[in-house]
């Protein structure tokens, strides 16, 4: 079957590139709901290529998404995903994230070191607030 984690995985340098709604500072990422449940768009099959890519031998899932939506108006990368919101990716399995401001890496790291990295790459209006986030959700 094409959508095998265990195929995929089997491929050496294996590279999985797919978009996303939403991260939260934990890594958790949604590509399937917007404004909590609403369902946008299906799976696609991108678990199964991300988490094979990440298995891979030297392979790699790249997750792209813009830092904001709504002209501006929200960040995609939040503090914690909405009520209802569908993790396509779960945390455990996050590698490279892309938005216009830089390259998160997060695999194997820690929820705090995952929250800085992500904040990173945020838009900088967001930056701060984020910050503030990760320390009230991190930092108790």
């Amino acid at each position: 079957s094409v959508l095998n984690i265990t195929n995929i995985a089997a491929n050496d340098n294996q590279v999985a590139i797919n978009n996303a709604i939403s991260i939260d500072l934990s890594g958790q990422i949604n590509s399937e709901t917007l404004f909590g449940g609403r369902l946008y768009n299906g799976a696609g099959g991108q678990p199964e290529l991300h988490i094979g890519a990440v298995l891979s031998k030297g392979g790699r899932g790249i997750t792209l998404l813009t830092s904001t939506a709504m002209e501006g108006a929200v960040s995609k990368i939040v503090p914690q995903q909405e009520e209802g919101s569908v993790v396509t990716i779960p945390r455990t399995f996050a590698d490279i994230v892309v938005t216009e401001y830089g390259v998160a890496r997060l695999l194997g790291k820690s929820v705090r070191e995952r929250a800085q990295e992500l904040i990173k790459i945020a838009h900088p209006d967001f930056r701060s607030s984020l910050q503030k986030s990760a320390e009230e959700l991190y930092y108790p």
